[in-house]
């Protein structure tokens, strides 16, 4: 009785499903028939000197590199100060705000912008100012500490 009240799209649906299903038990039973056991298809990939996938195997007969694993450098290198232990730095004031106490120097040496706080200055600086300063790392990246103004 479940089936009296069956429409005509219903028994389409039912029959294409039905169709589906057969076809596809019927792809997997001919794809077991000609299957070989012993010779599955299957891709094996290695990876040369450069790191490049290739279908052949390395050569085991190949000199292989010795690396020496304490000569790299993971990360970003530390900056090599090469002053020794001279840390005074020359560098002219290239902005400085009276009202708000802040401006930048610019090092003589590797040109770099240095913020400076007024805190940190001995004597009173003004854009152009001469200056000699040491470096520490502030809050939001390199400052110049014990900024004192340079005699000409």
């Amino acid at each position: 009785m479940g089936r009296s009240q069956e429409t005509f799209s219903k028994k389409e649906v039912r029959n294409k499903k039905e169709k589906k299903r057969k076809d596809k038990e019927a792809k997997m039973q001919a794809r077991r028939e000609n299957a070989d056991p012993g010779n599955a298809q299957t891709t094996i990939a290695y990876v040369d000197e450069n790191g490049n996938l290739t279908t052949t195997p390395p050569d085991p007969n190949q000199k292989k590199k010795e690396i020496d694993l304490d000569s790299m450098e993971i990360g970003t290198p530390k900056r090599d100060d090469s002053r020794g232990g001279n840390t005074d730095r020359k560098g002219v004031v290239t902005f400085f705000n009276d009202s708000k106490g802040y401006g930048f120097i610019k090092d003589a040496d590797t040109q770099e912008s240095i913020f400076v706080h007024v805190n940190n200055v001995a004597g009173e600086i003004s854009e152009g100012t001469k200056v000699t300063f040491e470096i520490a790392m502030g809050p939001k990246g390199p400052a110049a500490t014990q900024v004192r103004i340079e005699e000409s």
